[in-house]
């Protein structure tokens, strides 16, 4: 005979012990064993999920793109590009 949880109605399989409300594992507090609202602890139950969501697999995120390599310096020798800054305008033979 299957159980539901009395917080979020899912499948149970445990009881609190205090109240003995059947709970779900996310409901139910791993240190004291009770349910989230019977629990005084201080530990942050995990995000409410149901049974068909937590079957569903996440896919990895996509891995990032590579960087571009940086822009080659001109070594010595080569020659600027025409047009360039820094060209120095031919005088005009006059």
């Amino acid at each position: 005979m299957p159980f539901t949880c009395s917080i979020c109605e899912t499948e149970s399989t445990r009881i609190c012990v205090r109240c003995t409300k059947d709970t779900c594992e996310n409901h139910l507090c791993e240190k004291c064993g009770r349910c989230s609202d019977c629990c005084e602890c201080e530990v942050p139950l995990l995000e409410e999920t149901t049974a068909a969501e937590a079957s569903i697999p996440r896919p990895a995120p996509p891995p990032e793109p590579p960087h571009p390599p940086p822009d080659p310096d001109p070594g010595p020798g080569q020659e600027p590009e025409p047009g360039l800054a820094g060209e120095l305008p031919k005088p005009d033979p006059a």
